[in-house]
């Protein structure tokens, strides 16, 4: 089956390494040093709906485990374009802590056997003061990639602060390599 992959010119996604998000507080440090952006305690999973018990089963299972010790709060939000978004809202933003639970609700989800719905997990940060700005680090499961979103009010995004991120962050994560793969988020809630 490679071959005739290789031969009509498709390509397998790449598996998502989802233990990559728990490299994530480390590039924090990086990203408050460098850009003076701090993680904001609120962190999304999204995925694709499904239909049936199994899927409804393991959306609740999913949340259990991200509200079971998490000392936050967690809820759940559908979008225009009919995707559920899984928000983990800590008021400490204790950024390891949210990682855990965003990964327990990513695992979860997948070991159902619906990683194949997965879109995305998104992180958000922001810079106060003189200079406020957003930002949310995105990881595309089916590129097993980063890639920064910064919203810039409106349907306008702060490419700048997205170029120097990656280079911020270039040697600590996996940066997506393709700029048109950074699709903009505007309804993602982490943001």
């Amino acid at each position: 089956m490679r071959f005739l992959d290789a031969l009509l010119g498709r390509t397998r996604p790449a598996k998502p390494n989802l233990d990559v998000l728990f490299a994530i507080p480390s590039a924090a440090y990086t990203l408050q040093a460098g850009l003076g952006l701090a993680p904001t305690g609120v962190g999304a999973v999204c995925f694709k709906t499904t239909e049936g018990q199994a899927a409804t089963q393991a959306q609740a299972d999913a949340l259990a485990l991200a509200d079971a010790g998490s000392g936050g709060r967690t809820t759940v939000s559908h979008d225009e374009y009919s995707y559920t978004w899984v928000t983990c809202r800590r008021a400490d933003a204790d950024l390891p802590a949210l990682v855990t639970a965003l990964h327990a609700i990513n695992v979860t989800l997948a070991e159902a056997g619906f990683g194949s719905s997965l879109l995305c997990t998104v992180i958000g940060f922001a810079a106060g003061g003189d200079n406020p700005r957003r930002l949310g680090l995105v990881y595309l499961f089916k590129r097993g990639t980063f890639y920064p979103f910064a919203p810039a009010g409106g349907q306008t995004r702060d490419t700048a602060l997205e170029i120097q991120v990656r280079a911020q962050l270039g040697g600590e994560l996996p940066i997506e390599p393709d700029l048109s793969r950074w699709f903009p988020i505007w309804a993602a809630p982490a943001l």
